[in-house]
Formats: C-alpha cells, sequence, structure tokens
C-alpha cells in the first residue's frame, strides 16, 4: 500500500472557497432575517422614519405561530418586503410588561395567570383573541386590519404588496390581486 502525505496548505484554500460557495448559494444559510421590534421601537423608528407596522401577535404555547416563524417568515421573498416596507414586531399576547400606546398603558391585567391576554393584544385584535394573529398599522399608526391564523408564503406576499406598497389607498382587494405577480416560485409553503 503506497502512503500518501496530504499537503493541507495546497487544499485549504480549495476547502474554504467549496464552503463559501455553499454559504453564498445556499438562500437558507445566507438569508437575511426579519428585523424585529418592540413595539415601542416600531413606533419610536416610524416618528424618524415613518413606516408600517407589521404586529405579529403570539404565544408561546401556539404551534401554528412557530410555523409561521419556521416557515413564512423565513422565506426570502416575505423577509425582503417585511425589512422594505414595515417595522415588524413580535407581540407575546401573554406578556407581562406594560405597553404605552397613545398616551395609554396597556398591561396584562392578571399577569400571574397562565393563558390570559394583555389589554394591547386585545386591543388591537378587538378582542377576537386568536393565534398567530398578524396586525397591520398605517404610518401615522391607524389601525388598517387583521389577519388571523396560519399564513403561507404565497397568501402572505400579496397582504404585504398591498399594504406595505400603499395599494389599499388606490385600489380594492380584488383589483389588487386580478394584477398582482407573485415572486415566489413555486406553490410556496
Amino acid at each position: 500500500m503506497n502512503k500518501q502525505t496530504i499537503n493541507y496548505k495546497q487544499i485549504l484554500p480549495g476547502i474554504i472557497l467549496a464552503i463559501s460557495f455553499v454559504f453564498i448559494t445556499n438562500p437558507v444559510m445566507s438569508q437575511e432575517e426579519i428585523k424585529w421590534y418592540s413595539f415601542e421601537e416600531a413606533l419610536e423608528r416610524s416618528k424618524e422614519d415613518p413606516k408600517h407596522i407589521f404586529i405579529d401577535v403570539y404565544t408561546d404555547w401556539c404551534g401554528w405561530c412557530k410555523k409561521m416563524d419556521a416557515s413564512t417568515f423565513a422565506d426570502p421573498v416575505i423577509v425582503e418586503l417585511m425589512n422594505k416596507y414595515f417595522y415588524a414586531v413580535k407581540l407575546d399576547a401573554e406578556q407581562k410588561d406594560t405597553i404605552y400606546f397613545m398616551e395609554k398603558a396597556f398591561v396584562n391585567p392578571e399577569p400571574e395567570k397562565r393563558r390570559f391576554s394583555h389589554q394591547m393584544a386585545q386591543a388591537l385584535l378587538k378582542g377576537k383573541m386568536s393565534y398567530p394573529s398578524f396586525v397591520f398599522l398605517n404610518d401615522k399608526n391607524e389601525w388598517l386590519t387583521v389577519v388571523n391564523g396560519y399564513v403561507k408564503s404565497v397568501d402572505m406576499e400579496p397582504v404585504l404588496t398591498y399594504f406595505g406598497e400603499y395599494l389599499y389607498a388606490s385600489k380594492t382587494w380584488e383589483q389588487f390581486k386580478a394584477t398582482f405577480v407573485s415572486k415566489l416560485t413555486g406553490a410556496g409553503n
């Protein structure tokens, strides 16, 4: 048997190049993530640079909320739209912290009880507590709409575009959907 020695100095650059290529060309490994803000951070940023606010109202025990994080919110097209058009907020519907909005304090009235919802979540969802739910505020922090339940990328993309590009001000949803062209390939997740 002929033993050959490996010269690592010669093959190391090739290995590094190959690994770099995998990270650059694999969208799952190289993609950006949605920039999530606290509710207060989003309001402050919106004062300086007005944008819509997207609020993901979730709970820690919600399986569909976790699926949204792993699929729809990880999709590169959704990430791009969210970061371009929105200040994205993750709002735990059962959080214990006080939130100040429109000169009013919102609290969880029973913070020690399990599955007791925060007043901010109740206000944003208009008392219809369902998780996950997605609330859209315009750039003046006015409530536009809420979308309830798990939403696939292929269904979320037009909603984000419709609100993000202010098309709701000039077109009905039906008019918009009739001409919308998706950037997603395939059926989405």
